[in-house]
């Protein structure tokens, strides 16, 4: 095994950038080439259905059968063209990732036996029928009963890749319940438009008709040489390295951060970049990121559920483009122990159907109030739901990064930088005289300055923020980098959907009592100033004083992952939910059920491959050279005096003491996390087992590996098996 380390090491050495050709044209010429875009849909689709299809998209409207006919003609015709034989319904299950079924546009032509057709129609198009039984459910479908549902909606287009049509889908049960990410999306979604819509139109500007999310995320994420990726079980198995001592080097000159693209990686970059911008994905920055051999790269903001199929889109792509380059890309959160985790930082904003974005200070005091107004429900719906939206983020990978001085810690508070800070203070310290005035037409509004954009841009981003006003949007940044987005935005969406509803409600009660608009949204904004104060800071997050700080306020400081899960069951959760028709009890009982059952699998799968690389690779290397050891103090003894041989032999015989230590060390423990392990998978409970898995078992993983590290640092490292971190982290 150690010779197999060594020759991983030699040919990745020898490794140099594969050649990427441009294509051809200039990028806007073959841009979304693989898209059923607009520009498909002109050519292929008769003005009267095309302007069906828009109009569906739009509102949301479900198309007539004779129009997904000959839409799903159409496609075929645009996707046989680029060489499609198959088509699939790609939908979003609870794993986190995507499922695809594909099948071949054939079918006989008239007998059984005889000639086949190319055939796709507007039923096959629309719907389908996967079978549901291998996908988490969280109990709302019997083991018996198979049957789900994937569903296409118009929003978001075909594409075609590696020869099949995927067409984006819900995924729902026979029952109806979504048993995936898109379907409470798309419904979160239309629940902030409706709510939004409502506020801007009574109280800023009638012409709004519709108000849409937008989605810029950031992808992080590690490359590791395929050859050394495939001599470590453990990131084969998990995703992270479960053993390893830090290397003398890692991140702490600071010297990877926007540095120089290594020549391989580069390649692996433009060829991604090429084969993405074919998918109409609009990746626009590219950079190294701190930790060694981490990177990231992120596109121009798109619509929310849009954004979201392009980043599962990217990381399919990425995963595959990667292992041409000899990569293996790794987009789990904390790969690596003592340097930086990945994270995928959600930029999430809303914007008018005339062009105003809600999050962005205007020109005027008349549209100030209303991104003030927008901002201040933004905090209060945080303040409210600071638990499930820290439940929205988290994983048992995701809790590796979390709090580790590297990316938010796990209490969700919100940066607002120093000047949107002041606005909030003043007014909440003004009186409704002195903050309301006559401008020059006599029409009475707040008394909000000009906010220049340029100054808001420039101002502190406080990294250590789980939740930052960052100029035209707030930047989500505790999500993971293997996370859907979905999870993120369908919190958020619902959150702010609620608390404009609630805001609405509250202004038109002062309003029927007959204060005047401005008046009365002056009164609630400055309610609500003071109720979002506790979410409110701008300190730094990784302090200790912070922790206490956040306590005493009344923030959520759970650190346990299964236990912050709760906050799905919280009756005040599931009320905003049905309230919204986002989703039922029902739903949030089984996705929370889902995510317990996903903790305890990822605790035990980990488990297990800890047992098996510390008993068959670390200890047995370890006695070999032991036994080496040993076997030069004897003959020490064999040809020195008993004095001189101890003299001689003593460093020999402390290392000698220090590895049955430590492999001792590491028997003991992996026999006793064993041991608990088989106590918590006995448990029926999923909430039990899964705080069984967090409380007994994940706590050896830190004492089993710490003996295992000082091992590595004693075996001479001609045995070692295991690619060490410098080879890891600087091979590239």
């Amino acid at each position: 095994m150690s010779t197999l380390r060594f020759r991983a090491v030699e040919e990745a050495f020898k490794k140099k950038a594969i050649k990427v050709t441009p294509p051809a044209e200039c990028t806007s010429a073959y841009y979304g080439k693989y898209v059923f875009n607009e520009v498909a849909m002109k050519k292929y689709l008769s003005t009267e259905t095309l302007k069906v299809l828009q109009n569906s998209v739009e509102h949301g409207e479900t198309l007539d059968r004779s129009i997904a006919d000959e839409v799903a003609t159409a496609m075929k015709q645009w996707a046989m063209e680029l060489g499609a034989t198959h088509y699939s319904h790609w939908f979003q299950p609870l794993t986190g990732g995507t499922a695809e079924k594909h099948d071949s546009f054939i079918e006989y032509k008239n007998e059984i036996g005889g000639d086949v057709i190319e055939k796709f129609t507007g039923k096959l198009l629309v719907q389908a029928e996967p079978d549901a039984s291998s996908f988490p459910n969280g109990g709302i479908r019997s083991t018996f009963e198979a049957r789900g549902y994937t569903a296409w909606g118009p929003s978001a287009p075909g594409f075609v890749i590696d020869g099949t049509l995927c067409i984006p889908t819900i995924f729902i049960s026979y029952t109806g319940d979504a048993l995936d990410y898109k379907a409470p999306l798309l419904k979160s979604i239309a629940a902030i438009n409706r709510a939004a819509t409502d506020v801007c139109a009574a109280y800023f500007d009638s012409n709004v008709k519709n108000v849409k999310t937008y989605l810029g995320w950031e992808q992080e994420y590690f490359l590791v040489d395929e050859g050394l990726f495939a001599t470590r079980p453990d990131l084969l198995m998990t995703g992270r390295t479960l053993l390893g001592h830090e290397s003398p080097k890692n991140q702490q000159l600071e010297d990877h951060y926007f540095g120089s693209i290594p020549q391989r990686v580069v390649a692996f970059m433009r060829e991604l970049e090429f084969e993405v911008y074919k998918y109409g994905i609009p990746l626009k920055t590219r950079h190294n990121e701190v930790a060694p051999n981490q990177f990231e790269l992120a596109p121009i903001f798109n619509e929310a559920n849009l954004s979201v199929d392009q980043n599962l889109l990217v990381m399919s792509l990425m995963k595959r483009i990667a292992r041409r380059h000899g990569f293996r890309v790794l987009l789990h959160e904390k790969p690596f122990d003592g340097v930086n985790g990945s994270g995928k930082h959600c930029n999430w904003s809303l914007g008018t159907n005339t062009g105003v974005g809600l999050f962005t200070p205007g020109k005027t005091p008349a549209e100030n109030l209303q991104f003030i107004t927008f901002i201040i429900n933004a905090l209060m719906a945080v303040a409210n739901n600071d638990s499930l939206l820290k439940a929205s983020i988290s994983s048992a990978t995701n809790a590796h990064r979390l709090g580790a001085n590297e990316a938010p810690p796990a209490i969700i508070s919100a940066f607002l930088g120093t000047q949107i800070s002041y606005i909030l203070n003043k007014l909440e310290k003004s009186t409704s005289e002195e903050a309301i005035v006559l401008d020059n037409s006599s029409k009475p509004s707040l008394r909000i300055a000009h906010i220049p954009e340029v100054l808001i841009d420039n101002t502190d981003r406080n990294r250590t923020s789980p939740f930052a006003f960052t100029g035209n949007r707030f930047e989500f940044r505790a999500l993971g980098s293997s996370a859907n987005c979905s999870s993120a935005m369908i919190v958020l969406n619902s959150i702010m959907a609620a608390q404009l509803i609630d805001f609405k409600k509250d202004v038109d009660t002062k309003i029927a009592n007959g204060e005047t608009k401005e008046k009365a949204i002056f009164e609630v904004l400055k309610q609500y100033i003071k109720k979002s104060k506790k979410i409110c800071f701008d300190g730094n997050g990784y302090s200790k004083e912070w922790e206490k700080e956040a306590q005493a306020r009344g923030l959520n400081c759970e650190t346990s992952v299964p236990k912050i899960f709760q906050a799905y069951k919280e009756k005040k959760t599931i009320d905003m939910f049905e309230r919204l028709g986002v989703m039922t009890a029902r739903e949030l009982h089984a996705r929370t059920e889902v995510e317990w059952n996903t903790y305890t699998k990822k605790i035990q799968i980990e488990s297990r491959v800890l047992g098996d690389l510390t008993m068959n690779h670390i200890i047995p290397i370890a006695m070999r050279y032991q036994a080496l050891l040993v076997d030069n103090v004897y003959k020490l003894n064999q040809t020195f005096s008993t004095e001189k041989a101890n003299e001689l032999g003593k460093d020999s015989i402390d290392l000698i003491e220090k590895i049955a230590y430590h492999t001792a060390t590491i028997k003991k423990e992996i026999e006793a996390m064993t041991k608990a392990r088989k106590e918590a998978n006995v448990l029926i409970n999923e909430a039990d087992k899964a705080n069984a898995y967090h409380d007994t078992v994940l706590p050896y993983f830190d004492k089993i590996r710490r003996a295992t590290d000082s091992l590595e640092l004693i075996v001479d490292n001609e045995m070692w098996t295991l690619p060490k971190y410098r080879e890891l982290l600087f091979i590239r």
